[in-house]
This record gives structure tokens, C-alpha cells and sequence, in this order.
């Protein structure tokens, strides 16, 4: 049976990465691009803060074309129309579905709906309403290994930032703090995972503070609380 064309939205961080992989392992969709928001100022994924030549990296890593999907002044009427014109480009090549690794924001669910639903495109959400606790056992025990990029201050520290995300991580984090970060608290790259051909070997930079004002750009639903977030400086280490 022929599989259903699908576009999946690729943060470059674990639940993108789980998702896809699940993906995969099903066989239902052909995944014909991976589409990543990235801040046209800043040269870097929106929210994450990963430099775009490894976002390059990790997608041709996948062997699936990457769609970079461009904001600049990083308000949602600027996401929305940047969004809904690459929809209407995805239904212009026959493809019907759009995958995402939401896992229970039901608010954030119904937005990514509605703005389906005008370019006339369905969801798909592999991960949708499962255990985060056992989501992340899946992750690490499929051999997938993750940093923190990217750190909510409303809920973590520093020291948080640029550690790899492993039982050790899991077991120390606050309670409130859920083990996939998914009401924002932290942002991930995954180097190495069974959707990659090889792991990316990767170094921790500069550590870098930025106030929520001036967060890299695209459409959060971040913690009220939040006063900013810390981001590190990821970079390939080259041979």
C-alpha cells in the first residue's frame, strides 16, 4: 500500500526525534521534508538557539530534505502567514499531513489545528496523551542521546543548560518539572539516535542569558513566569 505524504515539524530537539522514529517504525507516512522554524536575525532555530549548520547537519544526518521555515520580527501574525503560505506549497505537492511530537498542551493542539484546517491538512501527533515518564524511558533506552539547549528560568537554572539529557538528569530534576520539559521548561538537541546515519559530536560554548523580550523568535507558549531563558552555545567538533 502506498504510503500518505507527510511533511513532519522538526525542532531538532527529542520529541521531534522520538516522533519521527515512530514514524518510521510504523510505516503509515512518507516523510517528504523536515520543517524548522529558524530566526532569519539570528541565524538559529527559533526557541532552541541551535546554530542553523547544525540543524543542516542533523537533517542531512536523516537523509530527509529540510524546509527552513524563516521568521525575523518573531510576532505570531508574522508565524501564522509564514506558516499558511508553506501549507498551501505542501498541498500543491500532494502532501496531506503534517506531523508534530505535541505530547498533551491541548491549547497548543487546537491552534496547530485550526491553521491546518485552512490550508485544508490533518495533524498527526504520535506521541499525543502518552506517559512523559515513559516517553523518555523509550527515548534513551532506543539509544537517542539529547543536550539541554535551552533552559526555562521560571523552572531551571544555569546548571542545567547544555547537560545531556540522561536517567541521571531525569532523577534530579524539580517535581515540578516534567521529564519531557513539555510546558517549556527546557529545549533539547538530539546528536545521535537511530534516525541519524552517525552521531554528531557535539562541544558546550558560551553559556548566554537572554530576558524574555528578547528571546530568538517563532510562535511560545512559554511560562508566564518565565523572566528568560539560558542558552549554550552548541558547535560540531570537527575531525
Amino acid at each position: 500500500m502506498e504510503k500518505k505524504k507527510a511533511v513532519l515539524f522538526w525542532s531538532g530537539g527529542k520529541d521531534s526525534a522520538l516522533a519521527l522514529y515512530r514514524i518510521r517504525q510504523a510505516g503509515e507516512y512518507e516523510v517528504k521534508h523536515l520543517v524548522t522554524t529558524v530566526n532569519r536575525n539570528y541565524k538559529r532555530v527559533s526557541m532552541h538557539g541551535v546554530r542553523e549548520e547544525l540543524l543542516d547537519r542533523q537533517a542531512a544526518l536523516t537523509g530527509i530534505g529540510l524546509i527552513k521555515m524563516y521568521v525575523k520580527e518573531s510576532t505570531n501574525r508574522e508565524y501564522e502567514d509564514a506558516l499558511l503560505a508553506h501549507f498551501m506549497a505542501f498541498r500543491r505537492q500532494g502532501i496531506a499531513y503534517v506531523i508534530y511530537g505535541d505530547i498533551f498542551l491541548e491549547d497548543l493542539r487546537a491552534y496547530r489545528d485550526s491553521l491546518l484546517q485552512k490550508a485544508g491538512l490533518a495533524g498527526v501527533y504520535p506521541l499525543w496523551k502518552e506517559d512523559t515518564a515513559r516517553l523518555m524511558s523509550e527515548f534513551l533506552g532506543s539509544g537517542f542521546r539529547t543536550l539541554t539547549c535551552c533552559v526555562n528560568d521560571a523552572f531551571l537554572d544555569q546548571r542545567w543548560v547544555g547537560r545531556e539529557l540522561d536517567q541521571e538528569f531525569i532523577s534530579q530534576l524539580p517535581a515540578a518539572v516534567d521529564p519531557c520539559g513539555e510546558n517549556g521548561e527546557f529545549h533539547t538537541f538530539c546528536f545521535a539516535g537511530p534516525v541519524f546515519e552517525k552521531a554528531i559530536k557535539v562541544k558546550v560554548g558560551e553559556k548566554l542569558y537572554r530576558p524574555l523580550e528578547l528571546k530568538t523568535g517563532g510562535c511560545s507558549l512559554s511560562a508566564p513566569a518565565a523572566l528568560g531563558f539560558w542558552y549554550c552555545d552548541l558547535q560540531e567538533e570537527r575531525a
